[in-house]
């Protein structure tokens, strides 16, 4: 008998991951559409700012590779210098690129539940409440060097 066993490959020309599965990550009015192959359940991706990283929840994680295509405008780093880390410990990964996007592969183990992949800039997230917050800040500013009210004459 001879036994066989699929290769999982992912090029960035044909943007073929075995069986594909697709995530929509919505930032701002912005929606970024994240291919990954994984034998896990996503159950969630969101982007931290503040470590310039994407996290990534799991769930019944079996011994696999993990293939994932990003958006340089979600998450880049200098020199393609990105950390991987898989339930906190660093694991090596394998990155292809292109001047689009950049495709990673790494391994995660048998009941994995988070993958956090650090770059040196993602995609700033600005609430709509404090962006408008400013613009109120700064226009009663403007009205009141305006108006110069009388406590501020000497």
């Amino acid at each position: 008998m001879i036994f066989s066993t699929p290769a999982l490959a992912q090029t960035l020309e044909s943007d073929s991951f075995s069986n594909p599965s697709e995530y929509v990550l919505e930032i701002g009015e912005h929606e970024y559409s994240i291919s990954y192959t994984v034998n896990a359940n996503v159950i969630a991706m969101a982007i931290d700012p503040e470590s310039k990283s994407l996290l990534i929840g799991l769930d019944k994680t079996y011994d696999s590779q993990f293939f994932i295509g990003l958006e340089h405008d979600l998450i880049n780093a200098e020199n393609n210098d990105f950390i991987i880390l898989v339930d906190g410990e660093e694991v090596d990964y394998q990155i292809t690129f292109d001047s689009e996007r950049s495709a990673f592969e790494f391994f995660v183990p048998v009941g994995s539940e988070e993958v956090e992949i650090i770059g040196t800039h993602v995609i700033p997230e600005f609430p709509i409440g404090a962006v408008f917050g400013f613009i109120v800040m700064i226009s009663f500013v403007m009205l009141f060097a305006k108006m110069k009210p009388s406590f501020f004459k000497l």
